[in-house]
């Protein structure tokens, strides 16, 4: 697995130290360290990705009752157009059950040039109704503990993927989100790093956890030591910012987690900014998610990260059923009946 880090320090007086083979970066004397990679942390190579979940109009993932997948047919159409419309040659996905081993399977079968870093999915092991907004009341210990053993069957499904598409899967994430405060799926982190021991044991892909920048920043530092790299989350939109603030709140947030992470390998796993939203007004348009797009991924050329726009297209299954304008249907490049939006037309992707 490629190990590779940036460290960084500064002397009183500004003087480089630790610079042999020209592997540093510099801190400058305010005591910031430097965010630009080398350009073996990338993944494969590659700095824009996108996250994809396949799930159409009438389609969702297993929500207590059964998953409604998509067909193959279905995310074939999709891959074909994240790989010949979109331009994308790496993908994110979340989980390791059907929908996810399908991807697979039709990358291989039809010789797609997309690798996928493969997602492991990490239900609730605490009851977080005392953060979380949305739950109303503790969850019980049963469900606790049959999410325990669900997320013990993933993590087996997971690793099994990732060692049988070993030319498809370039790395393995190991729960989304679930170590941030306020989501309802809640880990303690010393789990989790017992849970991603277990899949570097079992696989030679590197392995990663994604969540929250905030989160990095403050807590991320025994967990950092044992992944191949750290997955980052950021959201200026959801947090109050308007486009103009866009890129400056995001290279903040990095620079957060950079800071209280010197030595870490750094992969932005979500970045986006919804083309429509009830909760945002006009701070979501169309117009709002080209300028994001290319402002940021221009950025994170020069940084040298890898990162996955969110998301490939609109999920209408996603948040309030009661609201068809909610932000979270509408964060994709593509529309959910797969029509382009402005960023993905001719002349908009920079």
């Amino acid at each position: 697995m490629d190990n590779g880090i940036i460290d960084a320090c500064i002397t009183v007086s500004g003087a480089i130290k630790n610079d042999k083979n020209k592997e540093t970066a510099n801190m400058n004397r305010s005591g910031t360290n430097s965010i630009q990679q080398k350009k073996k942390n990338l993944i494969e190579g590659v700095v824009e990705a996108v996250c994809y979940s396949g799930f159409r109009t009438g389609q969702h993932p297993d929500r207590g009752d059964g998953a409604k997948n998509p067909s193959a047919k279905e995310v074939l159409e999709d891959l074909q157009i994240i790989q010949n419309e979109m331009g994308f040659k790496l993908i994110r996905l979340y989980d390791s059950g059907q929908n996810s081993e399908m991807v697979l399977q039709l990358i291989r079968e039809y010789r797609l040039d997309i690798k996928v870093m493969l997602g492991i999915w990490l239900n609730a092991e605490l009851s977080a109704h005392e953060t979380c907004e949305w739950l109303t009341e503790p969850i019980p210990q049963k469900e606790l503990y049959a999410n325990k053993i669900a997320n013990l069957e993933e993590l087996q499904r997971g690793i099994n993927l990732a060692n049988k598409y070993p030319e498809t899967v370039c790395a393995v994430s190991v729960g989304n989100e679930s170590l941030i405060e306020w989501n309802d799926h809640r880990m303690h982190v010393d789990t989790v790093i017992a849970y991603c021991q277990r899949v570097k044991d079992a696989v030679e892909q590197p392995v990663t956890v994604a969540d929250n920048c905030e989160w990095w920043a403050a807590h991320g530092q025994k967990l950092s030591k044992v992944l191949d790299f750290v997955s980052v989350h950021i959201y200026p939109v959801w947090e109050g910012f308007d486009i103009d603030q866009g890129l400056s709140y995001s290279i903040d947030n990095i620079q957060k987690v950079r800071n209280a992470l010197p030595d870490a390998k750094i992969v932005i796993s979500e970045a986006g900014w919804a083309s429509v939203a009830s909760e945002f007004g006009q701070r979501a348009s169309e117009k709002n998610q080209q300028r994001y797009y290319n402002e940021f991924m221009q950025w994170v050329k020069g940084m040298n990260i890898t990162t996955f726009f969110f998301e490939a297209f609109d999920e209408d299954w996603k948040g309030d059923p009661k609201d068809p304008w909610g932000a979270e249907k509408h964060w994709g490049l593509y529309t959910v009946d797969r029509k382009p939006k402005l960023v993905m037309k001719e002349g908009g992707k920079s």
